[in-house]
């Protein structure tokens, strides 16, 4: 986000982490970044990795101590819940921690979000429901269940 161009992550970079997360896909994305190739400058997310099971994390770590040897120059972030940084994956990585503080304000942040998620107004396509064209919204509601 130092810049207004910088593109958002595409779906190769980021991994989305629930306690359903297979081993499989934990390795697949550990494999794309940590196996060096062309056009290397991607920065590879885990996202609430405190989440995967024990067996899972356990086989995660095993897999990038194996790879980490192929590769010295990744970039890989490691997102965790602090109330949960005592579960596997974040423990066994502890020695990397490091405790981030925003450094953008939310109004910088929520500008940089709007002009990547804004369809043209000349397109015919289904963000012209949201505001602003956005082609990402949040629907919620105080009241659960209705018909959101």
């Amino acid at each position: 986000m130092n810049s207004p161009e910088q593109p958002l992550p595409s779906f190769d970079e980021v991994l989305l982490c629930t306690p359903q997360s297979s081993a499989e896909q934990v390795g697949l994305f550990l494999r794309r970044c940590l196996i060096p190739c062309r056009g290397g400058s991607k920065i590879y997310t885990m996202l609430y990795a405190d989440e995967l099971s024990y067996d899972v994390s356990r086989r995660a770590e095993e897999l990038f101590q194996h790879l980490q040897r192929y590769n010295s120059s990744y970039r890989l972030i490691i997102l965790c819940n602090c109330e949960r940084e005592n579960s596997y994956l974040p423990s066994a990585f502890s020695h990397c921690k490091v405790h981030m503080i925003p450094q953008r304000s939310r109004a910088e942040i929520q500008q940089y979000l709007q002009r990547h998620f804004r369809v043209a107004q000349f397109t015919g396509s289904a963000a012209a429901v949201f505001r602003e064209h956005m082609c990402v919204g949040i629907v919620s509601s105080k009241r659960a269940g209705m018909g959101k």
